[in-house]
């Protein structure tokens, strides 16, 4: 054990004294090994926190979840646009005779989605997001409030003017969520009360634009809008242990009772699933990963080899001292163990370069509201990576030290 510590101080000392005296040769031979860790590590930490930003964002349309509409939400070549067009849009009965109906159903919503412009004084906020709902809207997808309350049942079924504003809009109209709470907008012609301020959610990528919105109760909103062009939309939430498609089952059946079609017509409404969307993305991005880490990997192995070179010469330059170790009765292995030590600290402080760009990376894109995660697991991965490539790139060099004659190692001086 002692004789093992010993090695490995000298081999440590030895490559920090190579560092300082060929400064500049190793920097080119470390630059390679961080750029690939920087590849590697940078494209599965950006490409894995996109992934798990857009989860938790898909993830908050719903557990469980399916979603009645025209659209296919999968689209693809098979999938015309015309032929959904075409189909008749969902209606509100349509939604009171599911929850009827349906065995699976824990709750269901609907939901009207149009624009408008939001009138306050002076200012104006053009073509913001408008969500008419209902009462069971909630029960699907929680909304937090910064301020203020959710639309009561009374307020719902008589379609009263209150309202609920998204976080930024409140900020613009009104300079902050806590004055917004009380005010009045004005939208086509008709003055809402602002009832609850949505707490900020911050850029999402897939669902619903709560910052930016204002969501109305269903009876007032058919009154500002045509329901046939607001393009409505049905959720269904299933039960707690209710597979997915097991409810997909169920509702193409009573959608078909309801819409009379006969066995040989085609639906004219899409089935479209939360959790078969997520999966979408989850093999979306293992093929990006796999992608990146090609990309990583090769540049990775041009590191390796810049690593390799500088371990060639630095046992050329220490030939005459491996001559002496071998001559006072060094082992192979202990020459072995020296050089291959050397090349993995190498490698493992060019990862830590590579860690260091990685990290000044997620505060620049964390600054631009993309949040980027380095989980330890990645972290592990590094260092695991390192001490390979690190292996790899000296075995070469270090059997060469080891196999030395030691006569002629000392001649070499």
């Amino acid at each position: 054990m002692r004789k093992t510590l010993n090695i490995l101080g000298n081999s440590l000392r030895l490559t920090f004294q190579e560092l300082r005296v060929n400064k500049l040769r190793t920097a080119l031979s470390l630059t390679g090994v961080a750029f690939g860790i920087f590849c590697i590590i940078g494209v599965l930490a950006t490409v894995g926190s996109l992934e798990r930003n857009i989860q938790t964002e898909v993830k908050s349309l719903g557990t469980n979840t399916i979603y009645v509409d025209k659209w296919e939400y999968s689209g693809g070549p098979d999938k015309p646009f015309w032929k959904y067009r075409a189909r008749p849009v969902m209606k509100y009965p349509e939604a009171d005779m599911i929850k009827k109906r349906s065995e699976l159903a824990e709750d269901v919503t609907y939901l009207m989605r149009t624009s408008g412009n939001l009138n306050y004084k002076d200012d104006m906020i053009a073509d913001a997001s408008v969500y008419g709902i209902v009462e069971a809207q909630t029960a699907i997808q929680p909304l937090s409030f910064e301020t203020g309350r959710y639309i009561s049942s009374a307020e719902f079924n008589s379609g009263s003017a209150v309202g609920l504003i998204g976080f930024d809009n409140a900020e613009k109209l009104y300079g902050s969520a806590e004055r917004a709470l009380g005010k009045s907008f004005e939208i086509k012609g008709k003055r809402v009360s602002i009832v609850g301020v949505i707490k900020k959610e911050g850029k999402n990528f897939v669902g619903w634009d709560y910052d930016n919105c204002v969501m109305l109760p269903y009876k007032l909103c058919k009154q500002l809008a045509d329901e046939e062009s607001s393009n409505p939309v049905i959720i269904v939430k299933g039960k707690e242990g209710v597979p997915s498609q097991a409810l997909i089952d169920e509702l193409e059946g009573i959608m078909r009772q309801i819409r009379r079609l006969a066995p040989t017509q085609e639906d004219n409404f899409s089935l479209n699933s939360v959790e078969a969307f997520s999966k979408a993305i989850t093999d979306l991005f293992s093929t990006v990963n796999v992608v990146g880490g090609i990309i990583g990997v090769i540049s990775l192995i041009v590191g390796m080899f810049g690593i390799a070179n500088i371990m060639f010469v630095t046992v050329k330059e220490r030939t005459s001292v491996i001559g002496l170790k071998k001559a006072i009765g060094a082992k192979k292995s202990s020459i072995l163990f020296e050089f291959l030590l050397e090349a993995a600290i190498l490698c493992l402080m060019g990862g830590a370069f590579g860690l260091l760009f990685v990290y000044i990376l997620s505060l620049i894109l964390t600054a631009m509201d993309f949040p980027v995660f380095i989980s330890i697991p990645l972290l592990i991965g590094t260092v695991i990576i390192c001490l390979v490539v690190g292996m790899l790139a000296g075995i070469f060099p270090a059997s060469r030290a080891a196999n030395m004659d030691p006569v002629e190692a000392i001649r070499s001086k």
